[in-house]
């Protein structure tokens, strides 16, 4: 009877009500303020969620062995997830006015909302694939940094006196770079610069930089990125297009030997 209710509490099909309950939960519970009804009542639903997660741990914990629980990479994740997720057992006790670090707690309440990605299908391969993209991409990345990196230099030296609020320091400037090379308002940036001069060699130098950046870093650089990340992505289904077409290689060559053995068979005859 006990190891029958312990397995239905850590069945995966309870699992994931209980953490799509929580999801409902924490979203309900944004649209009402602190101390109305039905926050207290989120809340104590929220609080229940957690204490369950706690439980469902434990007895995963006493069913498989800590060697055992810790060998599934998925029970990793939800053991720390779950850790995260501690501090919410002290509200009831102290209050989140008492905590100082009451708004970490709120915020690693959400953390249980990551379990849902392990019922997402193939989600084995999914995070096999982006492992490999993110491997492959790094190169690339490496090399979009840098260039980020030298053209903030120079934006720096060129625009600092003229544009501080964008360019005045290094990390400035490398964040302001880093939109354009995002395509993110990019021509707020040319725009802003060439109302505080008047000499069209400026402001045409200026609309050539900051164009050549677009077209270099945020067009053909992430361009590449991309093309790079998604190859590797769909690298499983290359491998396996390439198995049956090797495999339908392999049974054509043994239809031909055949073929051929027939013909010379009628040939003797």
């Amino acid at each position: 009877m006990i190891r029958k209710l312990r397995d239905l509490l850590i069945s995966e099909r309870l699992v994931m009500a209980v953490i799509l309950l929580n999801t409902i939960v924490l979203t309900a519970s944004g649209f009402y303020a602190d101390g109305a009804p039905e926050k207290r009542f989120l809340d104590a639903v929220d609080f229940a969620c957690v204490v369950f997660f706690v439980i469902e741990a434990l007895l995963k914990i006493q069913a498989y062995t800590w060697k055992g629980y810790f060998a599934s990479g998925w029970n990793r994740f939800d053991f720390f997830v779950t850790l995260f997720c501690l501090p919410v057992l002290l509200t009831p006790i102290l209050g989140e006015a008492h905590l100082t670090w009451a708004p970490i707690v709120r915020t690693g309440r959400l953390f249980r909302l990551f379990r849902l990605l392990r019922f997402i299908p193939d989600v084995d391969g999914l995070g096999a694939g982006i492992r490999r993209a993110l491997r492959a991409s790094v190169g690339v990345f490496l090399a979009l940094f840098l260039v980020n990196l030298i053209i903030a230099l120079m934006a720096h030296f060129i625009y600092a006196e003229d544009a501080p609020e964008m360019f005045g320091d290094p990390a400035r400037a490398f964040y302001s770079i880093f939109r354009i090379f995002i395509v993110e308002g990019w021509n707020d940036f040319p725009d802003a610069l060439e109302v505080r001069h008047e000499n069209i060699s400026w402001v045409i130098g200026t609309r050539i930089f900051f164009g050549i950046t677009v077209l270099i870093c945020g067009m053909l650089g992430f361009s590449l990125a991309n093309a790079v990340f998604i190859d590797e992505m769909m690298m499983d289904n290359n491998n396996a297009l390439e198995k049956k077409i090797d495999e339908m290689q392999s049974k054509m060559d043994a239809l031909e030997s055949k073929l051929d053995l027939l013909l010379q068979s009628k040939d003797e005859t």
